[in-house]
């Protein structure tokens, strides 16, 4: 099957919408747009000369996932600093189903996380494999107690005027994301300032009591970064971070749905609080992801991977994932027994809805952006398109 750039109609899908599934659907992409659709009943009109017809088989067509907390992968990461580097992560997890990322920074030095972000404005506009939707900046901003994999010797009081230089390097409007402590100082204003430029402010790496935790939430936040990992947890005498986090309406949870991060009850306790509105299933993929195990590297720290698990070498922590977003999907729905359409839902509509660009992306509906994912019966990747490019193809 050849890559598609103009015009042509996937056919004999099983398509997934945010609530229900059309059986023997189709879909029209002209230009890069999903230009028209229709179920069994409706057959295609006849589109232009040399229209490319491509028979799903029956297999389940999925909007494009999005991931908003990915460090890197086959064997590359965000801080290498290079745009070789977010390119090869880009056809990667392109590999896995996601056409839209945002690049995820570690906590490292002022000038290192400006070389990082100057790669990604850089390589915005690169099309080889996902789509890059931003920039998510974990750290330098959290709490020297909840480091987790993330380099304390950088750590740094939130500041606006760090954002500042940092937003200098990237122009305006590249910026989408920060996970921030809110217990530290100057970490409220910093939010507030943060809601004021439209960025997404993620309470993250944070030992935050449960009333410091809605302290940032009433300041502007609206995520928390990996539920329940680097954040203080849930206590029958103080609800931490993770009791406000799961309590507040106003916070979307980003989820890591390996089974090894969260324990898979867990994740099914998560669902039945928050729901589908108010999850995100994320990878945290570091450069490991898609290779084997090994020994690998997350900034300056040491990480080992053994049976697809990372960890520090120093003590054991976990060291981000090794997850894809297609193994999400598989998860939830096998594991935490969501339909498919949540699980399709918490890994593309709600990261679109947040970065404001679900009116593009996020859902198969007419006039949006044809990015698009075919899985087959055991939901792995088939093929991937990335505005109406065919980026993947398994043969």
């Amino acid at each position: 099957m050849a890559a598609h750039d103009s015009s042509f109609v996937i056919e004999n899908a099983r398509i997934i919408l945010e609530q229900s599934v059309t059986e023997g659907g189709w879909v029209r992409v002209e230009e890069g747009r999903i230009l028209d659709m229709g179920d069994a009943c409706t057959r295609p009109t006849p589109g232009k000369n040399g229209e490319v017809h491509i028979d799903a088989q029956g297999q389940w067509l999925l909007p494009g996932f999005i991931d908003v907390h990915v460090h890197g992968g086959s064997g590359a990461e965000v801080m290498d600093g290079t745009v070789k580097a977010l390119e090869c992560i880009g056809r990667f997890h392109a590999t896995r189903g996601t056409t839209g990322w945002l690049p995820t920074t570690l906590t490292a030095p002022m000038g290192q996380l400006e070389q990082a972000l100057a790669a990604v404005k850089a390589a915005q506009d690169k099309t080889a494999g996902a789509q890059i939707l931003g920039v998510h900046l974990e750290g330098p901003f959290i709490s020297p107690k909840r480091c987790g994999a993330q380099n304390p010797d950088f750590v740094i009081p939130p500041s606006i005027e760090a954002l500042k230089r940092l937003t200098a390097v990237t122009g305006p409007g590249l910026l989408k994301k920060v996970t921030i402590a809110p217990e530290c100082a100057g970490a409220l204003d910093t939010i507030r300032w943060l809601a004021e430029q439209g960025v997404i402010s993620s309470i993250g790496h944070t030992d935050a009591t449960s009333a410091e935790t809605l302290a940032g939430v009433a300041a502007g936040a609206t995520h928390a970064t990996h539920l329940f990992n680097a954040m203080r947890g849930l206590h029958h005498r103080e609800g931490g971070t993770v009791g406000a986090a799961l309590l507040s309406e106003d916070v979307v949870c980003e989820l890591i749905a390996d089974g090894h991060h969260v324990d898979v009850d867990v994740m099914k306790l998560v669902y039945r609080l928050k729901g589908r509105e108010q999850l995100v299933l994320i990878t945290d993929a570091m450069a490991a992801a898609g290779m084997p195990d090994g020994a690998y590297k997350l900034g300056l720290l040491d990480v080992v991977v053994e049976k697809g698990v990372a960890t520090l070498k120093d003590d054991g922590h976990l060291a981000g994932s090794t997850l894809t977003m297609d193994a999400a999907v598989r998860n939830m729905v096998r594991q935490v027994g969501v339909h498919l359409c949540d699980a399709a839902y918490m890994a593309s509509t709600v990261p679109a809805r947040e970065l404001g660009l679900i009116h593009r992306k996020g859902s198969i509906a007419v006039g949006k952006d044809a990015d698009l994912v075919l899985l087959d019966e055991g939901l792995h990747v088939v093929s991937t398109w990335v505005a109406g490019k065919q980026v993947f193809q398994r043969f």
